[in-house]
């Protein structure tokens, strides 16, 4: 292992649903340096074909590794759904299937568990199929939400429209007694509080920041990575692949009490 490894993480996602998988990662470790693509000028992933969908990911791998990065963490389920591997040229990768599928496990005592996730992560089954493959007696119920992405892009978290959008989706799962609930895409957690509001106290959220930060905890902790141990202030860098002021924004909202080093737009 690295005495210190100063090499930034890097963290990509469709746009900027990623943000929210960056700012748990960002305040669980605060020493290390991130790098955040979202690759705005393509997105959405979730209605795109299982073969776009890998390329465009290989594609944002590929980006990332010229940068240099020490890691590359998968920040969206559509992606993860069709990049399993855990190392990519030598680099280890992280998706968030696995994470979000053991999360629920543990949270969930009946291990009857609901998903929500774009039509593609839903057709994929890859949930399911990972849930079932680390708990065979589980049950699994699982929802397509196309509407959030739009939502959350949006910024309509607290907007009425959104809240009847959010019964309209979650309410049928509530009819199969979820205890456990994983929110199958980064932007959901934006809508986390519309969420729950259907869902109430009585069903546990799985978002895939908290479920990575495990792993890249443990990771850490058993030198699978290397420690940033300088002193240099740590910097947080958004790269996108198209221009705009509206990402910026929300980005700033999402990422909250933190503060990005700089925005810029790139070419993969």
């Amino acid at each position: 292992m690295l005495s210190s490894d100063t090499r930034p993480i890097g963290v990509f996602d469709s746009g900027i649903g990623g943000l929210t998988v960056l700012r748990e990662l960002a305040v669980r470790f605060p020493q290390e340096n991130f790098l955040y693509l979202g690759d705005t000028a393509r997105l959405p992933y979730g209605s795109k074909s299982p073969s776009t969908i890998r390329k465009y990911s290989e594609q944002n791998i590929h980006f990332l590794e010229k940068q240099h990065v020490k890691a590359i963490v998968i920040a969206c389920n559509t992606a993860s759904s069709q990049l399993t591997e855990r190392e990519f040229d030598g680099l280890p990768i992280y998706n968030v299937i696995e994470p979000g599928s053991q999360r629920a496990l543990e949270k969930s005592s009946a291990k009857k568990i609901g998903v929500l996730g774009t039509r593609a992560t839903v057709n994929s089954q890859a949930y399911r199929k990972k849930i079932l493959e680390l708990h065979p007696q589980a049950e699994v119920f699982d929802q397509a939400c196309p509407l959030f992405v739009p939502l959350a892009e949006e910024g309509w978290d607290s907007d009425p429209v959104t809240n009847l959008i959010v019964f309209r989706y979650v309410s049928p799962l509530l009819g199969h007694s979820i205890d456990t609930l994983i929110l199958g895409c980064t932007h959901y957690p934006i809508l986390k509080s519309a969420i729950s509001r259907v869902t109430g106290s009585a069903v546990e959220l799985v978002d895939s920041g908290e479920a990575i930060a495990h792993w890249l905890d443990r990771d850490f902790t058993e030198g699978r990575l290397g420690k940033n141990a300088s002193q240099d202030e740590r910097t947080i860098e958004i790269m996108t692949t198209d221009h705009s002021a509206h990402f910026t924004e929300v980005a700033h909202r999402i990422l909250t009490p933190l503060t990005p080093h700089s925005f810029r737009v790139v070419d993969l």
